[in-house]
């Protein structure tokens, strides 16, 4: 195919979608920068520049007299003191007599500290130099930026969850149970999608004209947030009505109605869910008021945009491929490679924020390397699915920060050390059951050729992506004294991947230019020109961002849009006041244990984790405290809960997701290939990852309860 790109190729959609995101995101990157490279500015001026905190301002000079004659001085006061009129035999104290000396005593003082004050002001005035001005100015400069930024977070996710939300529309990106196939499903869809947006809009209108009424001062950040919720309601409202009359070409024709209800989006679901129980509550503005809820966890929330575009951007790397290569010489048995690669997944998973994420950036390379080794499809399928699931309780996750966010009652450090343990326990329990339900002996494969020299060989690629990680984050912690953890990573992994993305760019060039047998001034001037693809005709860096952001921006609009609608649906819960019909307290914290474990397993099957965080923290938490069940076991039973409802059919997102990126037509395979065979074969999809996770909550549930927390 033609890899030719001119400025006239790329499409309005490109430009409407992808590079409002990409500077959307680009900006929250500079941003949380902005503040760490303040930080260090301010301990750089205070090591240039003792006492540099003084000269961040131009001192005011003291309006005390400094020249003052404290003898004259002395007399004026003890004459107006004698000017006083004397008692007139009613007060209750008579005055003070008139003492020089110590009226003298304490002009002198007055006139000292004065002095001292002109000799500070004087002192710090010389001090404050050409350089001193120029450095300040630069670091001043960067603090209100950091300021202005903060102010208008929630603006930027608010236009980011519009703006992607948008494109996963016009693209019917969203996520559904089946995808639209027929006529049927595409009216169906959009249908349900226009009756949603109506009564979103109808909400954030009925919000905007509570609080302009309310008789309190709107600020101007939530004002301009009122008024993009309602045109960027308003919008869809008229693409999903022309998506009900056209139809795409593609589609099949006819179509059933009852099957197409399977094609309408989750998010879409859940808004006419939140949407018509608030209308029968005569709180039309619910949805809104839930949906505002999002917007104080905006940071936690943009990250989420973040590390969808590192997955984007990490699936246009060679690095997945490589480190697949090393397993190669080996030649694993089908079984053992997939345990391998699920628990190898677990890092990316943990860096990219949660197991949709990595599912849909690598989930399709993992399928193909494993249908490679022999796998079976269903085999091939349970791993994709599962390949994001064991890295969510692994630093530097951001559903774990989250939960420390919002919880008082543990810590990241708590968590993660924690959930090194439960992801040890999840992949032997893994690779139990993957090589008890193999359907062939398992048997020593003869490697094809000398092991240890190919692995050998295999390793050496990925030597130039160790050095680059290495000097990255190196730089910044150097620069920056930023590390790498789960509050930095959202920041540092984007550039990380642009190096990593921008050193395989450079390395191709000079490959296709040896290849050609160009002498070494064409090759440097071709280098030097690489990103450069109007000139070249090449695939470029600026290519490839573009390729990868725009990709995903469809999957962030799918996430946050779902994570935006679990709101509603967590306010609906939470004013219906379910969870009171749950008694405060149990007679045996087994038994609560055992309830709660079903309830959160259940949230996690209807709900986002993000959103299922929020509501768990105002709802169900208070519950596991009272009982005696321990804050840290209770996270840590809620996240393996979640993983299984999102394995766990009617909803699992996490085989939704799989299903996007593998294909519909290897599911009809897989189903094809297992007709015939035995209930677990048929279904290995599904029961493989459930029977794991299912063991594992049980394990981390109730062995706790048994052994005892201390």
């Amino acid at each position: 195919m033609d890899q030719k790109v001119s400025a006239g190729n790329r499409t309005l959609y490109q430009w409407l979608a992808a590079l409002p995101a990409f500077l959307v995101l680009v900006f929250v990157i500079t941003l949380n920068t902005s503040h760490t490279m303040h930080a260090q500015l301010l301990q750089l001026g205070e090591a240039i520049w003792e006492g540099y905190f003084q000269l961040r301002e131009d001192p005011v000079q003291p309006s005390c007299d400094v020249n003052m004659d404290v003898e004259v001085a002395t007399q004026r006061l003890i004459a107006e003191r004698n000017a006083i009129p004397e008692d007139d035999g009613f007060s209750l104290f008579e005055p003070d007599p008139v003492d020089p000396v110590a009226i003298r005593k304490s002009l002198e003082a007055v006139k000292s500290q004065c002095q001292e004050k002109f000799d500070q002001y004087n002192g710090t005035k010389d001090r404050i130099t050409t350089g001193v001005q120029i450095f300040r100015s630069v670091e001043k400069g960067i603090a209100e930026f950091g300021s202005a930024g903060m102010s208008v977070e929630r603006i930027l996710l608010a236009i980011l969850v519009l703006i992607c939300g948008g494109t996963a529309l016009v693209t019917r990106h969203h996520i559904a149970l089946r995808p639209t196939v027929t006529a049927m499903d595409y009216r169906v869809s959009a249908g349900a999608q226009f009756i949603a947006f109506c009564l979103l809009f109808y909400s954030v209108y009925s919000f905007k004209v509570i609080a302009f009424s309310a008789g309190v001062e709107v600020t101007t950040e939530h004002a301009a947030l009122h008024w993009i919720w309602i045109f960027g309601f308003a919008s869809p409202i008229l693409i999903t009505l022309y998506q009900m009359i056209v139809v795409p070409k593609e589609a099949e024709p006819g179509g059933s109605f009852l099957k197409a209800q399977l094609a309408i989006p989750l998010y879409a679901n859940m808004a006419m869910i939140a949407g018509v129980y608030f209308l029968s509550v005569s709180h039309p503005s619910g949805i809104a008021i839930y949906l505002n809820q999002m917007m104080e966890l905006s940071q936690l929330f943009l990250n989420v945009g973040l590390y969808v575009w590192v997955g984007m951007l990490l699936k246009r790397t060679e690095m997945a491929q490589k480190i697949f290569n090393i397993f190669r010489p080996f030649n694993l048995p089908p079984e053992m490679l997939a345990v391998a690669v699920v628990a190898l997944a677990a890092i990316p998973t943990a860096y990219t924020g949660g197991s949709g994420i990595f599912v849909i950036a690598v989930g399709g390379l993992i399928f193909m390397e494993l249908r490679r080794a022999g796998a079976r499809r269903q085999l091939a399928l349970a791993a994709t699915a599962m390949s994001g699931s064991l890295g969510v309780v692994l630093r530097p996750c951001l559903l774990v920060v989250i939960v420390a966010a919002l919880n008082n009652e543990v810590t990241t450090d708590q968590l993660f050390g924690w959930g090194v343990k439960v992801f040890f326990l999840t992949t032997l329990l893994f690779a139990v059951f993957a090589l008890i339900t193999r359907k062939a002996p398992l048997e020593y494969r003869k490697p094809t050729g000398d092991v240890w020299p190919e692995f050998l060989a295999a390793l050496k690629p990925l030597i130039p992506y160790v050095i680059l990680i290495a000097v990255t984050l190196g730089a910044y912690a150097l620069l920056l004294n930023a590390y790498l953890d789960e509050f930095s990573a959202p920041i540092i992994l984007p550039v990380l991947m642009l190096v990593i993305l921008f050193y395989e760019r450079l390395t191709q060039e000079k490959d296709v230019l040896k290849r050609e047998n160009m002498n070494i001034d064409y090759i440097e001037e071709r280098v030097g020109a690489s990103l450069n693809d109007l000139k070249t005709g090449r695939d470029s860096m600026e290519k490839i961002v573009r390729e990868a952001t725009t990709e995903a921006t469809g999957h962030i609009g799918a996430l946050l849009m779902l994570m935006g609608m679990t709101m509603g649906i967590g306010g609906v819960i939470d004013r219906a006041e379910i969870m009171l019909l749950l008694p405060a307290e149990f007679s045996s914290i087994w038994m609560a244990m055992a309830l709660l474990v079903g309830m959160l397993v259940f949230i996690g099957m209807i709900m986002d984790p993000y959103g299922a965080v929020v509501l768990v923290t105002a709802t169900i938490a208070d519950i596991a405290y009272k009982n005696g069940i321990d804050p840290v076991h209770f996270w840590m039973v809620t996240l393996v809960a979640f993983e299984l409802g999102y394995l766990s059919p009617p909803v699992a997102l996490n085989h939704l997701l799989t299903r996007q990126v593998v294909g519909e037509r290897e599911f009809e395979l897989a189903k094809e290939e297992s007709a015939g065979e035995n209930f677990w074969y048929r279904n290995e999809r599904i029961l493989l990852p459930l029977v794991t996770m299912a063991t594992a909550l049980l394990i981390v549930a109730f062995v706790p309860l048994a052994i005892g927390y201390d």
